[in-house]
Formats: C-alpha cells, structure tokens, sequence
C-alpha cells in the first residue's frame, strides 16, 4: 500500500483530496503547515507528497527544499495561482508536478497513479548523496560541477549542466520546452524555446554513445523531454 500525505493549510481541501484519493486504497496522512508536512515525511513512510505552496510557518516551497534534503519522492505542488514564478520555484525546489486549485478529481487521480509508477519503476535505478546524483553510467557531482560518462569526463556549458542536473533529479518525468526552458532560465520564454532544443542537442552529442538512438535523453513527442535510462 502507499502512502500519500496532503498537506494543506486549508481543512476543507485536504478532506476534499481524502474523500477522492482514499477509495482507491491508499494511506492518507494529513498536515496543515509546511513544517509539519517534513516532520511526517522524516517519521513515517511515505510514498508521495500533496504540497500546498501558500502555507503559514513554512511555506511549500521551504518544505519541499527540506524533504529534498532526505529523501526523493515525488513531491506535487497544490496551487491556486499559475503565475509562472511559482510554479518555476517549485520545479526549482524539487517539485515534481503541480496540480492548479480547483481540482478535477480524475485530474488528481491520474497525476498521483502515474508518479508512484514512475518512482516504483525508476527508484531502484536512481541514487542520490548530498552531492551526487547517478543514472546509468552517468554521474553528477554537483559540489564540484563534474560529470562523467562510464568514468569518462564529460565538459558541459553551465546551461547544458542545469538541464542535466534538472532532468536527472526527475527521472521519467517529461518537462515540456516550456517548463524546462522556465526552471533552467528562471524566466517565461517568450518565444526563445528554441534555444532548448539546441542545448538539448548538443547535450546528448556529450552524453550519448549514439546521439541518434539515445540510451538516456529521450523526446517525447508533442510532450518534451525526459531523461530515463534506456532498458
């Protein structure tokens, strides 16, 4: 069984999200604050977080940072606001998705079934230290900046290393060119996607044995991109 905690600082939302989420068998928990949702998440086992950005104490923001510190499950955002600055600090926080209030319930339902699947398939294949992060033969260093391809050093262009860094902090997760461009950038496009798919580009020419068929760095088309190790 998983369990999923919602924390919101509102009652009515969270009994909201329990009466749809718990017919289909999962063990809810409940918080109202930010600190109060990393305290749970540190003492219980916890399989995936409904994280309200506007809270008292500690917002979603500062408790999403925190759960990152420990642990990597998927985090989704709770937002009534879809001004691009916050949903750019959660992807920056750690966020994994976001879900805008008011909720359609088969909304909720399919974002929270298609990311514990993801952190059931990808979890094994995934570890992450206080500064490394490896997927594959790919390693991440984020102290010293480094990355290597099966032990061999790989240069990466500040803008080329925040892509990699984000997408390997999500595995399976597909950012659109939009979002990605927004969380790397920290700034709406207006009209610049393109130069995602130049960086991408040029990212899997360093990365991939065969940029043509990649083991890592994947398209999907009409969605974005997603990096996930080839099976």
């Amino acid at each position: 069984m998983h369990n999923i905690l919602i924390c919101d600082d509102q009652p009515d939302i969270v009994n909201a999200l329990k009466i749809y989420l718990a017919p289909e068998g999962y063990g809810l928990f409940e918080a109202f604050t930010g600190a109060q949702a990393v305290e749970i998440v540190e003492k219980e086992d916890i399989h995936l977080v409904l994280l309200d950005i506007m809270m008292p104490v500690m917002d979603g923001i500062a408790a999403a940072e925190k759960i990152r510190e420990f642990s990597n499950i998927p985090i989704l955002f709770l937002t009534a606001k879809s001004e691009t600055e916050d949903l750019v600090q959660g992807l920056n926080a750690g966020a994994d998705d976001y879900i805008t209030k008011p909720f359609v319930p088969a909304e909720v339902l399919a974002r929270v079934r298609s990311h514990l699947r993801r952190y059931e398939k990808l979890g094994s294949h995934v570890q992450e230290t206080e500064d490394e992060l490896t997927l594959g033969g790919i390693a991440l260093n984020d102290r010293t900046k480094a990355v290597s391809v099966e032990g061999r050093s790989v240069s990466l262009t500040p803008t080329e290393y925040s892509i990699l860094r984000l997408l390997m902090r999500h595995p399976g997760v597909v950012y659109s060119t939009k979002a990605l461009y927004e969380a790397v950038w920290q700034e709406a496009p207006f009209g610049s996607e393109g130069a995602v798919a130049v960086h991408i580009r040029h990212l899997r020419e360093k990365i991939e044995i065969n940029p043509s068929e990649p083991r890592y760095l994947k398209v999907v088309w009409g969605q974005g991109y997603k990096m996930e190790e080839k099976g």
